[in-house]
């Protein structure tokens, strides 16, 4: 009997999971209360990083995760998602800075990242403003329209099979053992399913108490700005290395760090912004404006360019920022695939491999539930982290 395979969310890493559940010839059947990519999807920037993660786990989903958005792309068409591999620079802003990003960069290069250490950035990127010493380019590094990618995603799962339905989770339905066999809607419609995959991103935390498996899944909120279209001006996706001890972090309060990149529509996107508010969506031109002065320090051109927008959204953030991926323990037939932060959309492909091998108990497109252990949901329980 094929099994039922019921994933909450339709956000990147929900039609990740779909569209390798559904490859695997699995039952499946995809729910959101909102459309396709509407949330936090979509208040993304589409970054696919290795640059910004530590040798350990993440940094071994983020190697797979990159080789199956090349493999997206080419099944799916690299226009369809708007991939671009166009790399990223890592630039330090000051001498002192240096070594310890050039140190970051060799620990990374061991664990099998392509890194080079480069003196003459501006001959990556022109437009950076005088007087920077060096940083460190990686040429793995690329970039996917979020949502387009999503919708490609669930398009192919569709295809396949797969079917969307709309509406919001309110409850598990189980047997006497306590094993899921489908869940119940706010609207009291069941729909049957043997696993139910947790891919609700902000919201993991709220639908795996609804699921009778609460995990500690917290918004971050962050800020993007989108200036008006120009002619091409940044090549890679530049950010300074404070980016990485931002995201880094468990501060609560506001932390700012400088990225900017371009778009193939030739807007530029400047970030990033990380605050622990709730899930506050009250717009601060306090964090608009040091984003912008600290665009304008890496890049001068950009004192001169028009802000057409800002956005706002908020990363699915876990407390030892790795995300959750794997069966909990508590009720059998969940399966979380969440709290990725501000890595979701890099590391969708290989959350989606690695659910689907774990629904199959074996290793699927190169994912290998026991290599990943230490996403598994359990660590939080084992070691008294306490998502009780």
């Amino acid at each position: 009997m094929t099994l039922k395979v019921l994933v909450v969310g339709a956000g990147v890493v929900g039609a990740a999971c779909a569209f390798h559940a559904s490859l695997a010839g699995l039952d499946v059947t995809v729910i959101d209360r909102g459309p396709v990519g509407a949330g936090t999807t979509s208040r993304g920037e589409g970054n696919i990083l290795l640059s910004d993660k530590e040798p350990g786990p993440e940094l071994e989903l983020a190697h797979l995760s990159r080789a199956l958005w090349d493999e997206a792309g080419e099944e799916l068409g690299a226009d369809s998602l708007e991939f671009e591999s166009k790399g990223g620079l890592v630039v330090a802003s000051t001498d002192e800075g240096l070594p310890a990003l050039r140190a970051f960069a060799e620990r990374q290069a061991a664990a099998g990242v392509l890194v080079e250490p480069v003196d003459r950035v501006h001959d990556l990127e022109p437009h950076l403003a005088p007087g920077i010493p060096g940083g460190v380019h990686y040429p793995q590094d690329a970039q996917v329209q979020p949502v387009l990618a999503a919708a490609a995603l669930l398009r192919a799962a569709v295809a396949r099979g797969a079917r969307f339905h709309t509406g919001e989770v309110a409850a598990a339905v189980t047997d006497p053992d306590g094993r899921v066999t489908g869940i119940r809607t706010t609207a009291g419609d069941v729909l049957p399913a043997d696993a139910v995959v947790n891919a609700a991103g902000t919201w993991g935390g709220e639908v795996g108490r609804r699921l009778g498996a609460p995990i500690e899944v917290l918004p971050r909120r962050g800020f993007v700005l989108v200036t008006e279209p120009l002619p091409p001006m940044v090549r890679h996706k530049v950010y300074s290395a404070d980016y990485v001890a931002n995201v880094a972090s468990s501060d609560a309060g506001l932390e700012t760090s400088c990225v900017v990149e371009g778009t193939r529509g030739g807007t530029i996107l400047i970030g990033a912004s990380r605050e622990r508010v709730g899930f506050d969506t009250t717009m601060n031109p306090a964090v608009v404006t040091k984003l912008a002065a600290q665009a304008c320090r890496l890049f001068p051109f950009l004192s001169e360019v028009q802000v057409i927008r800002a956005y706002r959204g908020f990363r699915p953030y876990c407390p030892d920022h790795l995300p959750v991926i794997g069966p909990d323990p508590r009720v059998p037939g969940v399966v979380h695939a969440c709290g990725h932060e501000g890595a979701g959309i890099g590391l969708a492909p290989a959350t989606g491999a690695l659910v689907t091998a774990h629904l199959l108990g074996r290793p699927w497109h190169g994912a290998d539930p026991a290599a990943h252990a230490g996403l598994l949901p359990d660590r939080f329980f084992t070691s008294g982290g306490g998502s009780e």
